[in-house]
This record gives C-alpha cells, structure tokens and sequence, in this order.
C-alpha cells in the first residue's frame, strides 16, 4: 500500500536551479546542497491535524512531508516520538530539552539516516559511504544492513571506540582515519569512481534533512502547533538546525502554524566554532577551523558544506551563533545528570551550557520558553571513574558512607 506523497522537485539551495525529484542526486551545479521541494497546497488540502492526530507517534506519521513514495521502501526499527522534559532543579527558567537520544542508536542521526537510506533504497541504491564521527556512522549502518545495503564509514582516529565498534556489529566496513572528519569526507569522494558507492556525506544528498526536518514538526505538534521562543541546537554539519527552519516554513504555509519563528541559536565549542566566527564576522560563508578539538566530537566539524545555510537561518530567526568551552560543557553535563536524572552527550550538554552563558549575557530571557537539543546518548562517551570500594572483609564504619564520593575511597 502507498500514501500520498506532494514532492515536486529538488532545488539548489544556493542558485535555486531545479532538478527532478526521484533520480539519484548529489550537490547541484555550483556544488551546494539540494532542498526537497513539495506542492504545499495540495499536502494541506489532503492532510489534516486530526488526521495526524489519529497516528501512532512515531516518524512516518509525518509521511506526506517526506519524500518516500512507496511504503515497502519506508524503513523502521522503531522511531518514536522523543519527549520534552522540563529541567525544574536546574533552572528556574523555562527550559526544557527534547532528548533525543531515545531514537534507534541512541541518536537523532537515526532521523535523517532513516529517510536518507529509505530514498536510496527506492532508487536503488546498494552501496553507500560516508565520514562520521561516530553516531552518523551508527545510524548508517543500522538502516544500511536493514536495507540490505553495503556500507563503508570512515571515523576521525578519536571517534569514541563505542561508536566504531556500533557501526562495526552493525554491519558496516569501517577504519579510523588519522585526521577530522572533513579528511575523512576526502577519502569517500576518492573512492566513488573505484568503488562505485553512493556518498552520504552531510548534505551531500537531498534527504537527510528531510528526516531531521521531523525533529521541527514532532516539536510543533508537542507544542500544540505553536513553537518556543528560542531554540539551542548543538551545531556541527547543521542538519537539524536546517531541517527544522525547512520545516517551520512549510507548517506555515499550510496554515498549521503562525508566522512565529523561534530564535535559532547554533552552539559550537570554543576549540571548533567555524560558524560563530563567520556568524559575528558577518559572513556568508565560513572557512575552515584548523586544529578543532572538543570533548563534543559531534560538533567537531572544522568545514560545514551547509555553512550559509545555517547562518541564514540564524540570521533570518534573529538568533545567534555562541560558542562554549569544554569545561562548562562537563559541568552542565554533571550537574543536570545529578540534579535532573538526565544523561546527555557532550553536544547536548553544550545547549546547556550556552543557555546558562546567554542568560548571564542578557542574549535570552529568563521568561522566554527555549529549547534544548540532546542529540544523543552520554553512554557513548567516557563517564567519571569510580574507585570508591568497600572491603566486605572488614568491619564498615556505616556513618562514614556520606563522605564518600565517585573517586574517592569510603
């Protein structure tokens, strides 16, 4: 069984020049990245609110807004609606964060990879690559090996070791690369000819960003079609911070959602912020970081080929591009774990550390309702050793236990 589905085209995002939807397709002319377009007005003539309503809340719910035409070509392990919660011991602000990292791997890559490879399976696609430092690679090797595809991940040689051992039992060909993520983008271009895959590099493909784009429409839809005044998104490629503004438009177009837009706020580390120094240089575009380094290897991408891309919808948002150093990112990660019960990967953490340094800089409210994106799960990641023991054999000094601490001896 098929659905409705509204794609008209594909467009440059650059130049605007069109291309035709469902042939396979990389970046357009000038070499920037391709949007998904759709017939707006015939998705909202066929699809309402309580038509939605009705589905189960999960990631094809939004399939009209996706590019997918054929349901058996529609891959699942499970998506599901990932939930906003309030953090009321860490700030007395409203704030909350929508915790990702419920998704399949443990991240919202899933997203976009689950639409992505979808399209290359419905145009038949059977061998794909891309670089990653770590839960891109995950998600792609998840949807690729359900997919029946081949797929080759190339990881910067610090990847987190959890991450490349995923992508490995997942099913996928992969190698540390000693270099960034961007050298690792240069060893999948070179092999396209030689190895005749598909390159799934961010923003490399049309789709990606439509599956990132649910991320904005799940949102609205929590929000009873309404959306927060400033959302933090932990930026490295910029996918989701793209999707999402992609997303927000469309609702309006159709009249699900008002002309209200968030204020996109692109966080970025202090040893890797190509975006905030372009964003307050006033730039279209932004050069490359050299010798990037943080703690959040998600958001450790020197070059972003979706650079002005972001900076427009900053701009375009009235937001702005901040960047936080790595021990307040390890800070905030501690004491929301501690206070909240809420574990977030070093990206997710770093939307929190830049909210505290916004509020400290008057650059957002206390009263305005703002957004935080964990992208993915801190299980990932090195945690705090704990060498505090207890030697059964011995007599225990019960009231001693309170001063005893992860590190720390009892």
């Amino acid at each position: 069984m098929n659905d409705a589905t509204f794609v008209s085209h594909l467009e440059c995002s650059l130049s605007g020049e069109r291309f035709p939807a469902d042939t396979v397709q990389n970046l357009s002319q000038v070499g920037k990245p391709l949007l998904v377009r759709y017939d707006l007005e015939a998705l909202g003539q066929h699809l309402t609110k309580d038509t939605l309503s009705k589905r189960p809340e999960e990631l094809w719910r939004y399939r009209e807004f996706l590019p997918v035409r054929q349901a058996a070509n529609r891959l699942s392990l499970g998506e599901p609606r990932t939930p906003l919660l309030t953090l009321d011991h860490w700030s007395q602000s409203q704030v909350t964060v929508k915790d990702e990292s419920r998704l399949p791997t443990g991240s919202f890559k899933a997203r976009g990879l689950c639409l992505a490879v979808s399209m290359a399976k419905e145009l038949g696609i059977q061998r794909v690559a891309m670089p990653t430092n770590g839960n891109a690679g995950a998600a792609l090797a998840a949807y690729g090996s359900l997919a029946g595809m081949e797929s080759y991940v190339f990881c910067p040689e610090d990847t987190p070791d959890v991450n490349v051992r995923e992508i490995a039992l997942q099913g996928a060909h992969v190698w540390k690369v000693n270099g960034y993520i961007h050298h690792c983008g240069q060893i999948v271009k070179g092999g396209l000819e030689t190895m005749g895959w598909f390159d799934f590099s961010t923003l490399k493909e049309p789709y990606r960003i439509e599956g990132k784009k649910t991320m904005g429409l799940e949102l609205a839809e929590q929000l009873g079609w309404t959306v927060p005044d400033v959302i933090f998104y932990p930026t490295g490629g910029g996918t989701g911070l793209i999707g999402m503004w992609k997303a927000f438009a469309e609702l309006e177009a159709i009249g699900w959602i008002d002309s209200k837009r968030p204020r996109m706020i692109a966080v970025q580390a202090d040893g890797c912020a190509p975006i905030v120094r372009a964003f307050e240089d006033g730039a279209e575009f932004a050069e490359e970081w050299q010798d990037a380094t943080t703690v959040a290897s998600g958001i450790r991408v020197p070059m972003a080929i979706g650079d002005f891309l972001i900076l427009r919808a900053v701009r375009e948002s009235g937001g702005f591009a901040i960047a936080v150093s790595d021990d307040s990112i390890l800070t905030a990660q501690h004491e929301i774990a501690a206070q909240e019960g809420l574990l977030l990967g070093p990206e997710g953490a770093a939307t929190a550390a830049a909210y505290q340094k916004a509020l400290k800089q008057g650059l957002v409210s206390p009263d305005e309702s703002a957004v935080l994106f964990n992208c993915g799960t801190a299980l990932k990641y090195p945690m705090p050793a704990v060498t505090a023991t207890i030697d059964r054999h011995s007599p225990l000094d019960f009231s001693q236990l309170d001063q005893g601490s992860a590190g720390t001896p009892v």
